[in-house]
């Protein structure tokens, strides 16, 4: 076999695990190596080399690295819990900044209980254990999960063409989880556990500083609205993948359905209700990251506005670009549109001013060809029952419309943020829920391919972590626009996306990653999702302009 390493090329006439074969450069890697990729396949550091391929190592500097660091750090505390309190069960709830929020039914979260979890997952870490990835045939997996209780178990047997399933086992403790792992216990070094709320996160590093735990930040409005869901939906008894499942095979999916999106017309009316009875606000400032649904929501919004009494007009940020030639940018020399010097913040200011005052304006229009705004005799003056709406990635941040008084500006952070679980270990992500939605509307309204949504996603996920998530606790309002059964409905066209993928391709291990996701949902017809729903903005069909 020929396995090629960066510039290196190594012969083998046998089979070799990865981390054999590259056993110094993984030593003297940088950061912590966790994974690597096989033909652009995530694979774990055990995957044994049978055939001709390139492999990159994968280290706690990189976004899948991170995500390798917190599936191993959740796994050693399911192992410190199981040893502890093996009669209860603690459940791996949602993400918050930079930590994991956990909670454990019937049992109170104490001082006391924290110090005895963090001291043995310590005694985990530094005895280096070894994390074998085992496999169990259907049979054995069977008795498995029906000892343990997991839902995910479950999804598991009901695959069928999961003939073996795999699991992972560090010493008397096995568990399955969805995507890689590290091979050792030692790589998650840096780590804490903190109470909060009814129970307790789990804290880990970033990619940007890998060795260092970030200060802690409160996300109380960001928990709450997580909570909030995460009740709601627990009581419908849908928080899970396998009970949305049964819901589709049972046909009572259209009910859930019905109450999910009840649930985003209430809350969007309860938003609409408390602008109406602020005094003073003149502005709506609306944010959230890439498909958080913000056209959508910003047109509902309108609809409940009018019921208040108020008159929404739209204002575009987009417009207000600087010039061409005055746009910051990259290292790499490109254009940064992104960063909020690439608003022409005087003038916009200027506009708001004198709009709030009474004045008529002339709106530029901004020519993003040649890169310049032009006035085309497009005049703007505010009545006393109208409000402007402003949506764009800055509108939480104060620096966007600092002439502009606070008690004049209500601000609303949107984003989807997943409650749905595929178990009590394993949960989704936020980021995964948008990308698809991402990828399904790029192919419908802008011709993109899969690939070319995967290529793009990390610089939008950049963008973000700098322009937006840092703004979020100062909304006066958060709105989560994640729908439980969501995935079911973008599952169809997102496997017909991702299955155009290759393993030639380079964004083979992400498509995989995201099918091996998908895989495990029933497919729900696009039919019995109402026009007005905010998911109709990717899947098309619905009542709004996009």
């Amino acid at each position: 076999m020929k396995i090629l390493f960066k510039d290196k090329e190594f012969e083998i006439n046998e089979k070799i695990k990865i981390s054999e074969l590259l056993e110094n450069e993984i030593k003297d890697n940088e950061f912590a190596v966790v994974g690597a990729k096989f033909n652009n396949e995530y694979q774990n550091l055990d995957f044994e080399l049978e055939t001709d391929g390139k492999v990159e190592l994968i280290d706690i500097s990189q976004k899948e690295g991170m995500k390798i660091y917190r599936r191993t750090i959740v796994y050693t505390m399911g192992k410190a819990f199981e040893e502890l309190y093996p009669d209860y069960k603690v459940s791996v709830n949602y993400q918050l900044d930079n930590s994991m929020y956990c909670s454990v039914d019937d049992l109170e979260i104490t001082e006391e209980f924290l110090s005895k979890i963090k001291s043995r997952m310590e005694e985990i870490i530094n005895a280096n254990l070894k994390i074998d990835k085992i496999q169990l045939s259907r049979e054995e997996a069977e008795k498995f999960y029906e000892k343990n209780h997991t839902s995910k178990g479950r999804l598991q047997v009901d695959l069928e063409e999961n003939e073996i399933i795999y699991m992972y086992k560090c010493g008397n403790y096995c568990n399955y989880f969805y995507g890689e792992i590290a091979t050792y216990t030692g790589v998650t070094k840096i780590f804490d556990l903190k109470k909060y709320d009814k129970g307790f996160i789990i804290r880990y590093p970033s990619t940007a500083e890998p060795y260092i735990l970030p200060p802690y930040k409160q996300t109380k409005k960001l928990a709450w609205a997580l909570e909030e869901y995460d009740k709601i939906h627990k009581l419908l008894d849908i928080d899970n993948v396998y009970k949305l499942n049964n819901a589709v095979k049972e046909n009572r999916i259209k009910d859930i359905i019905m109450i999910d999106e009840a649930l985003h017309e209430k809350k969007i009316a309860n938003i609409a209700d408390k602008i109406a009875k602020k005094d003073g606000i003149k502005i709506i400032l609306i944010a959230g990251p890439s498909s958080s649904g913000k056209t959508t929501f910003a047109q509902r919004l309108d609809i409940q506005l009018l019921l208040n009494g108020l008159k929404p007009v739209t204002l575009s940020v987009d417009n207000y670009f600087v010039e061409r030639s005055e746009t910051p940018r990259l290292e790499d020399g490109s254009y940064d549109f992104e960063c909020i010097e690439a608003i022409d913040l005087e003038l916009l200011n200027d506009h708001l001013t004198r709009l709030l005052n009474g004045e008529e304006v002339e709106i530029p229009e901004f020519d993003f060809k040649v890169g310049t705004k032009r006035y085309n005799g497009q005049k703007m003056k505010l009545a006393a029952d109208e409000v402007l709406v402003m949506e764009g990635i800055h509108c939480l941040n104060d620096k966007l419309t600092s002439r502009i008084p606070k008690e004049q500006k209500y601000k609303i952070y949107i984003s989807a943020l997943t409650v749905l679980n595929m178990d009590i270990y394993n949960r989704i992500s936020t980021t995964d829920t948008r990308f698809i939605r991402r990828m399904v509307r790029d192919y419908q309204f802008r011709g993109y391919s899969a690939k070319d949504t995967i290529d793009v996603w990390p610089k939008v996920n950049n963008g973000e972590v700098k322009n937006i998530f840092p703004f979020q606790e100062s909304a006066d309002s958060i709105f989560n626009t994640s729908l439980i059964y969501e995935l079911g409905a973008f599952k169809n066209i997102a496997m017909k996306l991702l299955n155009e993928i290759t393993p030639k391709d380079e964004q083979y291990a992400e498509a995989k990653r995201i099918m091996d996701m998908l895989k495990f949902f029933e497919p729900i017809p696009a039919e019995l999702i109402p026009t007005n729903s905010l998911i109709k903005e990717f899947l098309g069909g619905g009542d709004f302009r996009q």
